[in-house]
């Protein structure tokens, strides 16, 4: 009888685990993917206003589920913020302006068709130091 007991108990636990991880799961299931919300056009109305310019997220990762595309306006003589490192390794595409990249010590100056690499947990950073506004796309994949 002992025995008996313990196995319902035992299927009862791995009913409510199962229960819930499928429940978990469905909180975080990716959306419907759709011709809408698969393209993405740059409005500056829909832009966030940051203290150095704009950003505006074509995908970030709720939507992809680990990549992220976001473009950054930044007024000239500013950086969105001062060098840093993350776990995420991250690109920068240079679409207008001048910049400064920053990787680990070293800096290169450089324009518009330019791309920028930054290895996982390096320190790294951008400014602009033109005499217009710096815009550049950022794509990062979230390694959580």
């Amino acid at each position: 009888m002992k025995t008996l007991t313990i196995l319902k108990t035992t299927i009862t636990v791995l009913f409510f685990q199962h229960t819930f991880s499928q429940e978990t799961k469905k909180e975080t299931a990716p959306p419907q993917y759709t011709i809408e919300n698969c393209v993405n056009h740059f409005e500056i109305e829909k832009a966030t206003k940051t203290k150095v310019g704009y950003q505006y997220w074509f995908a970030d990762k709720d939507f992809t589920q680990e990549n992220t595309l976001k473009m950054s306006i930044v007024e000239p003589g500013k950086s969105t913020h001062a060098p840093h490192h993350h776990v995420e390794e991250e690109f920068f595409y240079i679409l207008e302006g001048t910049a400064e990249f920053y990787l680990d010590g070293n800096t290169k100056t450089a324009g518009p068709n330019t791309s920028f690499y930054c290895p996982s947990n390096m320190e790294h950073g951008i400014k602009n130091v033109g005499n217009t506004d710096l815009k550049y796309l950022v794509i990062k994949k979230d390694l959580r």
